[in-house]
C-alpha cells in the first residue's frame, strides 16, 4: 500500500479509541521462548511491584506531568525489590552475572497507568560515574511478546526482552519520542527532511508487512545518530500491543494515524512516487533477506501464533478480506488465525515463495 497522498481531514483515517484486552501466554508460546532463550525463571514477578505505599507524580523539565508516577516503597520492601531488580537486569544485560552490580544502584521506580501494559519503569544508575540506564517490567501480553519477537526478526533493530510465567521484562529503546521529534525538532534550522521523509517511508512498509498497527505518533521513537557529514535517522516502534489485532488494513499504516499528519505531508511534498516506490522495495528487499537467515525462528514463532487467539474471529476475517482485496489474492479468504494471515502477508509482500513449504 506503501504512502500515498491523502486527505487528512477525511474521515476514514484511523481512530482507536478502546484499549486492546491482554492476551495470556500460551503454553506453545512459552516453549517457543524457552527454546531462543528468551524465558528464564525471575526472583521477582510483575505483581510484586505494586506494593508501594504512595506515589508521586513525575514532572518533565517544563513542569508538565509526563504521565509516569515515582512509587514509594516502605525502606525494608523497596531493599528486597532493589536486589532482585538488579538480578533481573542482570539477567537481562551480563546473562545473570551479579559481579556487575554491586556498584549499580536502583534510583527509581515508575509506574504508568496511561500505557496499554501498565508499565513499571525501572531507572539504573551506575554509582561510578552517575551514567543512568532503564528497563520496564510488565505483564507478559502474547500479542506484545509476538511483536517484540517479530521486530527482533523482520526490521534493522535488535530487541532484547525475557519473560517468567507472567511477567516479561524489556530493554530501554532509545530514541526521542515520535510526538516530540514532530513538534520540536523537525522544523529545526539545517535538518534534513528528504531523510526523515525516506525513514517514514521504510518504517511505514515495516509495520504493514509484518503487521503492527496503532503507531502513532508516540508509539515509536526517532534515533538519531550523528555521521560525518549528516545526521541519520531511523523511525523504531516502542508499542508492540497492536501485533496483529485490528481487523481494519489502515491500523497497520502508520500514515492513516492523525498524528503523523505533519510527517505524511513531509513525506508526500518532498518525494515524488517513483521515489517512494524505491524505498519501498528497498525495506522490502532487506527484510527478506534478514528472514532468510532466519527460516526455523521464524516459523517456529508463526507456528505458535497460528494456533493461538490474539483477536477476535470478527478482525481476522475483516483483515483476511481487506488484504485478500489489497494483494487481489483470494487464498487470504481462507484464513482462519492472525498467523495464518501474517504469514501470508510476509509470503505475499517479500516474495517468500518458498517459505510457504521451508526445506530445512
Amino acid at each position: 500500500m506503501g504512502v500515498v497522498a491523502i486527505n487528512l481531514q477525511d474521515p476514514g483515517l484511523v481512530t482507536i479509541s478502546r484499549k486492546k484486552p491482554s492476551f495470556p501466554v500460551t503454553n506453545l508460546l512459552h516453549l517457543y521462548l524457552k527454546d531462543y532463550e528468551r524465558e528464564v525463571p525471575f526472583t521477582l514477578s510483575y505483581a510484586d511491584l505494586k506494593g508501594s505505599n504512595d506515589a508521586v507524580a513525575l514532572m518533565d523539565k517544563e513542569g508538565n506531568h509526563t504521565f509516569w508516577d515515582t512509587l514509594i516503597y516502605s525502606p525494608q520492601y523497596k531493599s528486597e525489590l532493589d536486589e532482585n531488580l538488579k538480578r533481573i537486569y542482570a539477567l537481562l544485560k551480563t546473562g545473570g552475572d551479579m559481579s556487575f552490580t554491586e556498584h549499580l544502584e536502583i534510583d527509581r521506580i515508575d509506574f504508568c497507568n496511561f500505557a496499554n501494559s501498565f508499565p513499571f519503569r525501572i531507572r539504573v544508575v551506575n554509582q561510578y560515574n552517575d551514567n543512568h540506564d532503564y528497563f520496564y517490567v510488565k505483564n507478559a501480553d502474547a500479542s506484545r511478546i509476538y511483536g517484540l519477537e517479530l521486530e527482533h526478526l523482520v526490521s534493522p533493530n535488535n530487541i532484547n526482552f525475557l519473560v517468567s510465567g507472567t511477567t516479561l521484562v524489556e530493554e530501554h529503546i532509545v530514541g526521542i519520542p515520535g510526538d516530540t521529534f514532530i513538534l520540536h525538532n523537525m522544523t529545526r534550522p539545517g535538518i534534513n527532511k528528504v531523510r526523515i521523509a525516506k525513514e517514514f517511508v521504510k518504517f511505514n512498509e515495516r509495520c504493514f508487512v509484518r503487521l503492527l498497527g496503532d503507531m502513532r505518533a508516540y508509539n515509536y521513537v526517532m534515533d538519531v545518530t550523528s555521521d560525518f557529514d549528516e545526521d541519520q535517522y531511523r523511525v523504531r516502534a516502542i508499542d508492540f500491543d497492536q501485533q496483529c489485532y485490528e481487523g481494519d488494513i489502515r491500523v497497520y499504516l502508520p500514515q492513516f494515524h492523525k498524528e503523523n499528519k505533519s510527517v505524511v505531508e513531509l513525506v508526500t511534498g518532498l518525494l515524488s512516487p517513483e521515489t517512494i516506490r524505491q524505498y519501498q522495495k528497498e525495506e522490502r528487499v532487506l527484510m527478506a533477506r534478514r528472514l532468510k537467515t532466519s527460516w526455523t525462528r521464524l516459523d517456529d514463532l508463526l507456528s505458535a501464533l497460528e494456533r493461538d487467539h490474539i483477536s477476535t474471529p470478527e478482525k481476522i476475517v475483516e483483515l483476511a478480506l481487506g488484504l485478500a482485496h489489497y494483494h487481489k489474492d483470494d487464498d487470504f479468504r481462507s484464513c482462519t488465525s492472525m498467523g495464518d494471515i501474517l504469514r501470508k502477508n510476509l509470503q505475499s509482500c517479500l516474495h517468500l515463495a518458498e517459505f510457504q513449504n521451508p526445506q530445512y
